[in-house]
């Protein structure tokens, strides 16, 4: 298996290649929230094909050895975590749940589909971390059930100081194949793109709720 940076680096070209990831100082992007922000993030375009979510699938099992990480169950947050959980959980051969956004209006109202291990650890699976806000609701469920949750693996995060915040008040680890800072580096070494560029995607990190109205 590959060494954690060489997967990054892999993973950094593919999103690249097929779009998942587009960094666009000049012309942003207008982002649900309403936000201004020059970079757009759609990883479910990893799912096109076998080898790329294998790749993340390697990805994570490497960020599990290299930190020892306590695995038992494996949980995917719905929907976007649910199929490199399934890829994880295959690879580990281990039991794995996914997360509700909501509780089911019927029924036994669970948020948590499959299987639940009290006091065991389960390890969250999410594609990407903005705010961070969907994960953490997701981990609570899982302790409210009596499981020790407290490492959660994405695929990429913006890095924002919110999402930074709110996993250290929640005692959770957060685990990433790639980050904004990485994605950016990467795109600089290999002439994605220019210096000028650069300068205004780090400008946009040190402040990026703010960031837009200044343009």
């Amino acid at each position: 298996m590959a060494d954690l940076k060489t997967i990054s680096g892999q993973l950094a070209q593919i999103m690249i290649d097929i779009g998942a990831v587009k960094l666009s100082p000049e012309t942003p992007f207008t982002w649900a929230s309403g936000a201004i922000m020059p970079i757009y993030t759609d990883n479910r375009l990893l799912l096109g094909k076998e080898e790329y979510r294998s790749l993340v699938g390697q990805g994570f099992c490497e960020i599990i050895k290299l930190n020892q990480i306590p695995t038992d169950l494996i949980a995917g947050t719905a929907t976007a975590g649910i199929p490199h959980a399934t890829t994880l959980a295959n690879a580990l051969k281990l039991p794995m749940s996914y997360v509700r956004s909501e509780a089911k209006g019927h029924g036994r109202k669970k948020m948590i589909e499959g299987p639940v291990l009290q006091n065991q650890s389960a390890v969250l699976v999410e594609d990407l971390i903005s705010t961070g806000g969907s994960a953490l609701k997701a981990i609570k469920a899982l302790r409210e059930e009596g499981m020790q949750a407290d490492n959660c693996l994405a695929i990429f995060t913006y890095g924002l100081e919110k999402a930074t915040k709110g996993f250290e008040d929640n005692n959770c680890n957060l685990h990433t194949l790639l980050t904004f800072p990485d994605l950016v580096e990467y795109s600089i070494s290999n002439s994605l793109i220019t210096e000028k560029q650069k300068e205004m995607l780090n400008d946009w990190y040190k402040d990026p709720f703010e960031w837009g109205k200044k343009l």
